[in-house]
């Protein structure tokens, strides 16, 4: 024989009307997408061999504009349960290899500096088709070479150190180049 709760307690769940039901929290705020990328893109680098996907997205810096046009790194495998003396696997463009062969101590050398410690201790070659890095964005010319606004120009004239007019007209320019971008 069954018994409705419902009916007793005058609750549509069987419970105290002055209880609420617990509901679990549903994951808080909403999140970019730039924000959860890292997180993406961090399990994807470790399932194919990098422990800091830094490596991959700086590789330019790392060694230089002119062999990452003809290398990059595919990934470093570390020993069983090390962080340290690892493999560097790099992708080289075929009729590069020798001249990268004959860099590779400096590589070594730059990767380490960039992890801070001894993270890589050979690096294995492996000849294919490297995808060029992206174009870096043209730079603004230095405010040495932007003209000194007519009304800062005068006033600038009248002082005699030639060092300190510099200084100063470096800063006018700077300050007249940001506020035209405030502008825009």
């Amino acid at each position: 024989m069954e018994r409705d709760d419902r009916k007793q307690s005058g609750s549509s769940k069987g419970k105290p009307s002055g209880v609420k039901r617990y509901e679990r929290p549903r994951g808080g705020q909403a999140r970019a997408i730039s924000d959860l990328m890292p997180e993406v893109g961090r399990t994807a680098f470790r399932r194919f061999g990098f422990v800091q996907s830094s490596v991959v997205t700086r590789w330019p810096e790392i060694v230089g504009a002119r062999h990452a046009r003809i290398c990059s790194p595919e990934s470093i495998r570390f020993p069983p349960g090390e962080k340290s003396d690892g493999i560097l696997q790099l992708v080289v463009v075929p009729a590069h290899a020798p001249i990268i062969q004959h860099v590779i101590p400096e590589i070594v050398e730059r990767v380490n500096r960039f992890f801070g410690y001894n993270a890589v201790a050979k690096v294995k070659i492996r000849q294919g088709e490297v995808k060029a890095p992206a174009a870096s964005k043209p730079q603004a010319a230095p405010p040495s070479l932007k003209p000194v606004p007519l009304e800062l120009g005068e006033s600038l004239r009248d002082i005699g150190d030639p060092e300190l007019r510099a200084v100063l007209e470096s800063l006018a320019r700077s300050m007249s180049a940001k506020n035209n971008q405030d502008e825009q």
